[in-house]
């Protein structure tokens, strides 16, 4: 099938191929083309299915009208929903995505870096993992576009756009709380994470004001835990803890592990154990019963980190960095 050029659209529409040019790169009113004339080159183009050429387009420009994405796991709900809307909103503006998952290897996450780099991208939106400060670090020092999503290094004056997890914990655990449950263990990991030491800084104070904090509660894991061993911990954990009347999970990979683990133990949800857990999945609505979450508002996240780049890529030098925290949402179900 041949590709339509501009001298094919400038031939249909009776003009110059550099009328055409002018018109289609939105500089028509600017060089005197008549408003009749540029719409029939925009009429002729849409008919023809005309698509630019977004490799001369970006020699011509220096802009490749791209985004580099790198997420920790593109098959996590949470990382592919949050793509899609990226995608999505970057598409309406007349933009690329270019996806890459980490799976939690740093030497990778610097490897795709590089390489976007050397496809031109014009910014980058993240999901940092705990080691990537150094990478984002080398993209500020190349005053490179960016912004993070999801977590972000506190020390770092870089945009990002996040959950509330300090208060999304602390309306989980005040929830548990209402519903007449004292005993309330946090499974969690240990990280450079920031997001997770917050949701354990909100259980934590939420507890200790209603004068039931107990710091055995708190499961701490190593990160980089193997699934197996997730859950063999997690199932030691409960039968050490038989008091236990509720447990709320860190995040939604954790669960995963605890549902298992549950299983193993013949523990009943909400009948021995009271569940809730950080960022929904498609199998928690599907569980038997369906099981509580604190969503993270996904498409406010993907929408304002599209925005928030799109910002610095126009005004690079007179960009203020925002930093923004998005409230959460307590999904109700059927496991307390």
């Amino acid at each position: 099938m041949k590709r339509i050029t501009i001298k094919d659209i400038a031939k249909a529409a009776d003009v110059s191929v550099t009328t055409v040019s002018f018109v289609l790169n939105k500089k028509g009113e600017s060089k005197g083309i008549s408003g009749e004339v540029i719409e029939k080159v925009f009429k002729v183009s849409e008919e023809m299915k005309f698509k630019p050429n977004m490799i001369a387009s970006s020699l011509r420009t220096g802009k490749t009208r791209s985004i580099g994405l790198i997420v920790e796991d593109i098959s996590n709900p949470f990382f592919s929903d949050l793509a899609r809307i990226i995608e999505k909103q970057a598409a309406e503006l007349n933009y690329r995505v270019f996806y890459c998952s980490t799976e939690g290897d740093d030497k990778r996450a610097e490897d795709l870096v590089q390489s976007l780099l050397q496809a031109n991208v014009d910014g980058f939106i993240v999901t940092p993992t705990e080691k990537m400060r150094e990478v984002i670090e080398y993209l500020i020092k190349l005053k490179c576009p960016v912004v993070l999503a999801d977590s972000y290094f506190e020390d770092q004056e870089v945009c990002h756009v996040v959950l509330d997890n300090e208060e999304g914990a602390q309306t989980a655990v005040e929830y548990l709380l209402e519903k007449g449950f004292t005993k309330i263990a946090f499974v969690t990991n240990y990280s450079q994470l920031i997001q997770m030491s917050l949701r354990k800084q909100g259980y934590s104070k939420t507890l200790q004001i209603a004068g039931l904090y107990d710091e055995s509660r708190i499961l701490d894991m190593d990160y980089h835990l193997s699934e197996a061993k997730r859950i063999e911990t997690i199932s030691k954990f409960l039968m050490h803890k038989p008091e236990i009347d509720a447990v709320l999970f860190g995040a939604n990979y954790l669960l995963l592990a605890g549902l298992q683990s549950f299983r193993n133990l013949g523990l009943k949800i909400p009948m021995d154990k009271a569940v809730i857990s950080f960022d929904d999945h498609d199998s928690f609505r599907l569980h038997s019963p369906p099981i509580t979450v604190l969503a993270q508002p996904i498409e406010e996240i993907g929408k304002m980190a599209v925005g928030l780049l799109m910002e610095q890529m126009v005004s690079r030098k007179d960009f203020v960095t925002v930093k923004e925290k998005k409230k959460g949402n307590l999904i109700i179900r059927e496991s307390v």
